[in-house]
This record gives structure tokens, C-alpha cells and sequence, in this order.
């Protein structure tokens, strides 16, 4: 999975086989700002997972703004937002949202 940061995004690409379809993804927040990233096909028997597991440093990201989105040449892209340097977080973050195409 590639990655690319600037100072207000977080954005990771990656192109999966066109065997994964959309309702076979799921991106899920969880505790102590990470993001659980699933693709399986779970019709086939190789090459039909993928998972990743990726981790922010505290106070960094705001987990209530990831986007992801699959287009139609097979490439996820998830969008996380960060927060600006010094703001402080009010409300628990990375508590169990999950995204389903």
C-alpha cells in the first residue's frame, strides 16, 4: 500500500485484483487511532486476502474523517485527516466505526 502525508491528509493507495469487489472491503476505525483495513474474496482460495493494519500517532488524525473509495480500475484509496498541530481531542476517537462499500 503506498503512502503520501502532508500536513492536513493522510492518503493510502493500493490496486487490487478485480476479483475483489466493493461489498468484499471493509475499513473499520479502531481504538487508539488505527485503521483496520480488510479485502477478501472469500469465494476463491489464493491470492484473495489482504489486510492491513495502520497506526497514527495519538492526537494526529481525526478518525471521524476517513473516506475510502474504490474506482473502477480496482485501486482503494482512504483519505484520513489530520488534525491541526495543537488541537486537542475532545471526544474518544477510534471507536469501532466501520465503512462498507
Amino acid at each position: 500500500m503506498a503512502t503520501q502525508s502532508s500536513s492536513t491528509l493522510h492518503t493510502f493507495a493500493v490496486v487490487l485484483p478485480c476479483t475483489i469487489l466493493p461489498e468484499m472491503i471493509t475499513v473499520s476505525t479502531k481504538k487508539g487511532d488505527r485503521l483496520d483495513v480488510v479485502a477478501d474474496a472469500w469465494h476463491m482460495e489464493h491470492d484473495c486476502h489482504y489486510g492491513w493494519e495502520i497506526s497514527f500517532a495519538p492526537g494526529d488524525v481525526d478518525m471521524s474523517a476517513v473516506r475510502a473509495k474504490l474506482n473502477q480500475d480496482g485501486e482503494l484509496s482512504i483519505e484520513v485527516r489530520r488534525r491541526p498541530l495543537g488541537q486537542t481531542c475532545l471526544a474518544p476517537t477510534g471507536t469501532g466505526l466501520r465503512y462498507r462499500f
